[in-house]
């Protein structure tokens, strides 16, 4: 645990960074490939509506001693009465032990029924009970999660707008919901599972759920995003995907925990139980989780970020960040060869250029010589401070020539490599020795007596 704490800390302050969202044409495959599958088993498989939906009757025989032994003694029994409509019937073996055989089959007379009741008794049950469900109340059911649906998707779009005041995060989020909704409907008609209103009341769960965690996402999105149009350090897209690495330990957590305990419902609802509302509901909560917590990473915030990129601004801002990093880069080299460069003090701290620096695209390397009053912070060639007093002095200590390097007092000299950043934030061109007038020369006298201590004490 204590490492896995130690790897979210590293992705949250960016030390280590898994790009989401340089590879979303990986995530978009690989969800299009299990979107394609999951459509497949729509079209050539169909869903298996419950009894709920298409209407019919439904028998339960109590007392079976062995219930999962007598499916096909029932199922048997049912056909041979050759009555219309229960040519094919449902037989399922329910509880645990399994004492209890259910039988669907289509709408049938007051006296079918009876027929019905009597071979599932005669099969082996000690009692039998029957309810008919007319197909209007199962379209009522079927119209009334649509609109439940429609509603949900509505709000959604608007309460997105309303909090990020951002439409391109309401079309992320609205094609992530629907990511989600395509694939459990999908493994429902892959796994043959019954759609039955728990099923309904699953999906509807399972859209909170997903929007609850890209939620979290955007709003982190939101806050590494402010002001990035201003900003040199990264784009858009680069600070969105810091958003995901800060909430991926916590994306991964939130949907481990959820699922574990779902996982378990599921697994009683398959196993213990057989069948009933209880395994309907729980396959569409632990489907529609894990797509869930899947889209918000891997789907909604790439697609954000792609959907961002392409506005003007954004795209200048990208150049812009292109252009210092190409700058840095130069200054990089330019010190690795022992070269003189002019770095300019901003506010703005570049990570991965050292703390406190950054670099003028615009400036030229230059040879830094002797200067009065010129204030200048140094840096050695391995970007660590060099001594200095806030002025540069001339004329008691040597002065290198042809090296790059200025005497900073006597016994004293910056490396060749140095780096000078003006305490006002701008570049100090050096200009030719010239001799100080008697002011200047009292001025400088002490600051070059400070000096002196200095390297005689080193």
């Amino acid at each position: 645990m204590s490492k896995l704490a130690e790897i979210g800390a590293r992705l949250y302050q960016g030390d280590a960074s898994i790009d989401f969202i340089g590879r979303r044409k990986l995530w978009y495959l690989i969800s299009a490939l299990i979107v394609v599958v999951v459509v497949a088993g729509l079209v050539f498989r169909g869903l298996n509506f419950g009894i709920e939906f298409r209407g019919g009757v439904e028998f339960r025989g109590t007392g079976f001693s062995d219930a999962s032994g007598s499916i096909d003694d029932v199922t048997e029994a049912v056909v041979n009465t050759e009555i219309s409509g229960a040519e094919s019937p449902t037989v399922v073996a329910e509880g645990s032990p399994a004492d209890t055989i259910r039988v669907e089959t289509e709408t049938l007379s007051a006296d079918q029924q009876n027929v019905i009741e009597q071979v599932i008794l005669d099969a082996g049950a000690t009692e039998v009970s029957s309810t008919s469900i007319g197909p209007t109340w199962g379209s009522a059911i079927a119209n009334k999660a649509l609109t439940g649906l429609i509603v949900f998707l509505v709000l959604v779009v608007l309460f997105i707008w309303a909090y990020f005041r951002e439409w391109r995060m309401s079309v992320a989020a609205i094609v992530a919901l629907a990511h989600d909704l395509v694939i459990t409907i999908g493994v429902y008609a892959l796994t043959g599972f019954e759609v039955t209103p728990a099923t309904v009341t699953g999906l509807l769960t399972i859209l909170g759920f997903s929007l609850y965690d890209t939620v979290v996402v955007f709003d982190k999105v939101r806050e590494n995003t402010r002001g990035v149009v201003n900003s040199t350090r990264r784009t858009y897209a680069e600070s969105a995907n810091l958003a995901v690495n800060q909430t991926l330990v916590r994306s991964i957590n939130t949907s481990i925990a959820a699922l574990l305990p779902v996982g378990a419902i599921l697994y009683v609802g398959i196993v213990q139980l057989g069948s009933g509302p209880l395994k309907d509901l729980a396959l569409a909560l632990f489907v529609g989780m894990a797509a869930g917590a899947y889209s918000s990473i891997f789907i909604a915030t790439p697609l954000l970020a792609q959907l961002k990129m392409r506005e003007p601004a954004m795209q200048a801002q990208a150049k812009r960040v292109a252009a210092r990093r190409s700058s840095d880069a130069r200054d990089s080299a330019r010190l690795a060869r022992g070269e003189v460069v002019n770095v300019q003090s901003s506010g703005e701290v570049d990570p991965g250029s050292g703390p406190g620096r950054t670099v003028d695209p615009s400036r030229e390397p230059a040879t830094l010589g002797a200067a009065t009053g010129s204030s200048a912070v140094s840096f050695d060639s391995a970007g660590a401070p060099a001594d200095s007093t806030g002025s540069t002095a001339a004329g008691s200590g040597p002065t290198a020539t042809g090296s790059g390097s200025t005497a900073l007092g006597q016994g004293t000299s910056t490396p060749s490599g140095a780096v000078r950043t003006s305490r006002s934030g701008a570049v100090r061109r050096s200009s030719p020795e010239r001799p100080m007038n008697a002011a200047a020369a009292k001025r400088a006298q002490p600051q070059r007596q400070v000096r002196s201590k200095r390297g005689k004490t080193k």
